[in-house]
């Protein structure tokens, strides 16, 4: 049996018009950015944007320092005070000139939910991988109760990768007497991190 669910390119656009409006908001990350999959420090950090790397800026969210980018395709959230933007020739921070510049006003909730340019939904999309993963060899005997216990696929966007990280909606197989756990995405058996979430390993 495999679960359906309805996948969304992160990042995609749909519009010319959209295109051109994110042009409008083109911003240079200060230092380097950790980019997080929402709005604090408490979301999994989904890539870094180096600093003096162009990002797209979508908006902040009010009364807050956090604002969604887009940097080379890894959208997420970064601090404010953190981004520069072009102001008449002058150069600014974003978080101390959101008005002038004309910043959007974003939620999390709206930002997360809408389809095209907007983060895929809940569940839907592998996040990752960040930085340069941690590779494991399982024993034999891991292999073949891999083998002997297929389970359900559950379909995903995103690169199935050492490295990239799981939605929190799906569940995991345990493993006899293992640290790691189980679970098959897009029809490949792949061992996961409990802990962190991350896939440690893919069977080919």
């Amino acid at each position: 049996m495999t679960l359906k669910r309805n996948l969304f390119l992160a990042g995609a656009i749909v519009a010319a018009s959209a295109g051109l409006a994110r042009a409008e908001m083109a911003a240079t990350a200060v230092n380097d950015l950790t980019i997080h999959a929402g709005p604090g420090t408490q979301y999994p950090a989904v890539g870094v944007a180096p600093r003096g790397s162009e990002t797209f800026l979508d908006g902040c969210v009010e009364d807050s320092r956090w604002c969604r980018i887009d940097a080379n395709g890894v959208r997420g959230w970064v601090y404010a005070e953190y981004l520069q933007m072009d102001q008449g020739g002058e150069t600014v921070i974003v978080q101390e000139h959101r008005a002038d510049l004309g910043v959007p006003v974003v939620t999390y909730e709206t930002t997360a939910s809408v389809p095209g340019p907007a983060d895929p939904a809940p569940g839907d999309e592998l996040i990752g991988p960040v930085g340069s993963p941690e590779t494991i060899a399982p024993p034999e005997t891991v292999t073949t109760y891999v083998q002997t216990n297929p389970g359900e696929t559950v379909q995903l966007g995103g690169d199935v990768v050492v490295g990239a990280q799981v939605p929190g909606d799906v569940t995991f197989q345990e493993i006899p007497d293992y640290q790691y756990r189980y679970v098959r995405i897009n029809d490949r058996p792949v061992l996961v991190d409990p802990s962190s979430r991350r896939i440690v390993y893919v069977y080919q």
